[in-house]
């Protein structure tokens, strides 16, 4: 069962304790990406360093009070700044190849706004996922679910904003924010307007989907890129959304290259939630444990079929209810989760 870390202070203690409590996964997180850099993409882990650092006039221009915090994770771990950059660049790096799965949705029913989604990645990371609740000096409490060693990835905040994360395969790459550099200042936002701006304003460096949604009801997918994003509204009350780009606006100027299943999984999810069940936590988490279609379900389960390097499968779910502040999470497939871990921000 995954324990929650509490960090909290200035950003450099955060990150300095961040280093300090998940150092072992970190080191472990390194192993996993300079195989995964050098499978994709022919680049070992030092040359990786080199193309991160492109990023970082992007970072002092957009969010440099997180630098502080690379720098105490770093310290922490006993690594150096540019070993936990590289890590939370590891989507600009390895896009070309490496896109993930993840089913991710969005809905509002009966005065309450939820969100939803599957991660899935490669099994050799099931060990090193991290549940951080941060209650920083200058920034709101948040609660992130993600890789030890990065920023963020999907969360809530004490605000009632929420965000989720599908990864895009593109070989499109600008000078903006990383995802998971950006993923963290939506956490820090005070609500969805400031967290459109980080997406419209700051943007995004390479092609993602952001669903954000906040307590208030209000929600939309962003298929970021280094241009304007795509906008998906809500349709009866829901966003959904898996790993390929539909959006006029983004699929105009970006080429992407979605994995079969991608597809398959966005047409059950859209079966599944039209018409949606009553919303509950157990509800929705069934709906993330669906396996029609495998190996291409939303519930994803290791295909021996593929090559190893490319085998997905789901390592964490989360259902949110943003009006109570809660996030809950399964570790592993959520099929087969004995347990529920509940992490409140009220």
């Amino acid at each position: 069962m995954l324990d929650v870390t509490h960090l909290r202070g200035s950003r450099h203690a955060i990150g300095l304790a961040h280093g300090q409590r998940h150092a072992a996964q970190i080191h472990q997180s390194i192993d996993v990406y300079d195989r995964l850099f050098q499978d994709f993409v022919g680049l070992d882990w030092a040359a990786a360093r080199q193309v991160a650092l492109r990023f970082m006039p992007a970072i002092e221009r957009g969010f440099p009070a997180i630098l502080d915090e690379l720098e105490g994770i770093a310290q922490g771990a006993g690594l150096h700044r540019d070993d936990i950059l590289t890590l939370n660049c590891r989507s600009e790096i390895s896009l070309t190849q490496a896109s993930g799965g993840c089913s991710a949705f969005s809905l509002y029913q009966q005065g309450q706004q939820w969100l939803a989604q599957n991660w899935d990645w490669r099994a050799d990371q099931l060990d090193n996922v991290v549940v951080l609740r941060i209650e920083g000096d200058d920034a709101p409490p948040l609660v992130s679910v993600g890789e030890a060693g990065m920023l963020a990835k999907i969360g809530l905040n004490a605000h009632g904003l929420g965000v989720c994360l599908n990864a895009i395969r593109s070989q499109t790459c600008g000078d903006a924010l990383p995802i998971h550099v950006a993923l963290r200042k939506i956490l820090e936002s005070d609500g969805f307007a400031s967290a459109q701006r980080v997406i419209e304003e700051d943007r995004v460096a390479s092609p993602a989907h952001f669903l954000v949604a906040s307590a208030d009801g209000q929600a939309a997918g962003f298929e970021v890129q280094p241009g304007p994003p795509g906008v998906l509204e809500p349709s009866g009350g829901r966003v959904t959304h898996t790993n390929h780009l539909y959006s006029e606006a983004a699929t105009a100027c970006v080429a992407d290259f979605p994995k079969p299943d991608s597809s398959v999984r966005l047409r059950r999810l859209d079966e599944l939630l039209d018409p949606p069940p009553e919303a509950s936590v157990s509800a929705l988490f069934d709906l993330l444990s669906d396996h029609q279609n495998a190996p291409m379900s939303i519930c994803k389960h290791t295909d021996p079929g593929l090559p190893e390097a490319e085998r997905m499968e789901t390592l964490f779910a989360v259902v949110m209810t943003l009006d109570e502040r809660t996030l809950h999470l399964r570790h592993g497939y959520p099929c087969e989760a004995d347990h529920t871990l509940s992490i409140s921000l009220a």
